[in-house]
């Protein structure tokens, strides 16, 4: 009932303010006139005075009354004239304000019929808050007030953190991590959501920071895949091909066959001068495309390629591989509907350290497949995951 009464205030308020121009037919007149005949009158009364006391001569004070008198009337006939023109309304604009009294409310209720949703029950914001529901937002400022009066509690902090990196809120996610790490201790989880919130940060790049929570990941975790990935590619990034190979190739030898991190390992073994591995001799192109694609499909290589690859230099078989990256990206410039193309071509920049032409064409995915839809929020997760920007991609 209070909402109800405030709006009809603000709403008497408004036709208040929009009707006070119209209260009067009436038209000021410019005070100037009224001004300049005052100074004379009081002129008219000076030369009295002074005649008065035999300060000016008659003839003098006739010939300056004469002429103050002139200007005096001067100065009133404007103000009679235009008196004269105005009109006298005895009910000025009274349609005018009927219409805005009738228009503004009845506008009101057909734009809150129209947009509004008046068959849904109020509810105070602190009932929303307590029931957020799906609203992400609503959990999150819920979170957030929740710890700015207890920030010792790392449940909230470990809750938030991953929310936080989902919604590319990279340094709140950094923040949250090191405090849940700092009270509740770490785990794979935490150091894991840590590591990809300081790469996210810098872009992609494994610092050095990154590489200490990597490390911890390792020791309590030996075999964890993405701890050992970001490791190797630290090696790459740091100008070490061979050691980042051997890292790589021991990934992909201890990786199930059906991994899906498997075909980027496999495609940072070939950009790294090595040939990829089979994870499984059964099926020994699985490692070569991702899951569900045509192992034939632009942009995989064939057991061909590969053969060919291996007698190669480092940068002929660089050179074999920009060559197939661009193939695809001439393909899918034909036949966009490719979502698992547009997956491949956005990895297979990244791996190229292409990161202009990686946002390009995950730009140019989006397009193809929205973010709303489950396979643009594939292409913005894979974008974050190899450190590409994704501002200007969904602008």
């Amino acid at each position: 009932m209070v909402i109800w009464i405030v709006f009809a205030v603000i709403t008497a308020a408004i036709i208040a303010s929009l009707l006070h121009p119209l209260a009067s037919g009436r038209v000021r007149v410019n005070g100037g006139e009224a001004d300049a005949a005052r100074v004379y009158r009081d002129q008219l009364l000076e030369l009295d005075r002074e005649l008065q006391a035999n300060e000016i001569g008659r003839n003098e004070y006739e010939y300056a009354r004469a002429e103050t008198a002139r200007r005096l009337f001067k100065a009133s006939e404007p103000k009679r004239e235009e008196r004269q023109r105005l009109p006298h309304p005895r009910h000025p604009r009274r349609w005018l304000r009927l219409a805005v009294v009738a228009f503004l409310p009845l506008a009101s209720i057909g734009l809150y019929v129209l947009v509004g949703s008046p068959d849904m029950p109020s509810r105070p914001l602190q009932a929303r808050l307590e029931e957020p529901g799906q609203d992400i937002a609503i959990l999150v400022a819920k979170t957030e007030r929740h710890l700015a009066s207890q920030p010792d509690d790392g449940r909230g902090w470990d809750v938030i953190a991953p929310i936080y990196l989902r919604t590319s809120r990279v340094v709140d996610a950094r923040s949250a991590y090191r405090n849940a790490l700092r009270l509740l201790g770490p785990n794979v989880h935490r150091l894991g959501g840590l590591a990809e919130a300081l790469m996210a940060e810098a872009h992609g790049s494994v610092t050095e920071e990154t590489f200490d929570v990597l490390r911890q990941i390792l020791q309590l975790e030996p075999e964890n895949p993405r701890a050992r990935f970001y490791i190797a590619l630290s090696m790459e990034q740091a100008g070490r091909p061979d050691e980042a190979r051997q890292a790589f190739e021991a990934l992909a030898k201890q990786s199930p066959s059906d991994a899906p991190w498997l075909p980027l390992v496999n495609q940072h073994i070939a950009l790294n001068g090595g040939a990829p591995a089979d994870a499984n001799p059964a099926a020994p192109d699985a490692n070569l495309a991702a899951p569900g694609a045509d192992p034939a499909a632009p942009g995989n290589p064939t057991q061909q390629d590969v053969a060919a690859a291996e007698t190669m230099s480092v940068g002929d078989r660089q050179q074999m591989i920009r060559g197939m990256v661009e193939s695809l990206d001439a393909k899918l410039s034909e036949d966009p509907n490719n979502f698992e193309g547009w997956m491949r071509l956005v990895r297979s920049y990244a791996v190229l350290n292409d990161k202009d032409r990686a946002a390009g064409a995950l730009k140019r995915g989006l397009a193809a497949f929205p973010p709303p839809g489950e396979q643009g929020r594939q292409l913005l997760a894979l974008a974050r995951e190899l450190g590409i920007a994704t501002e200007e991609a969904t602008q």
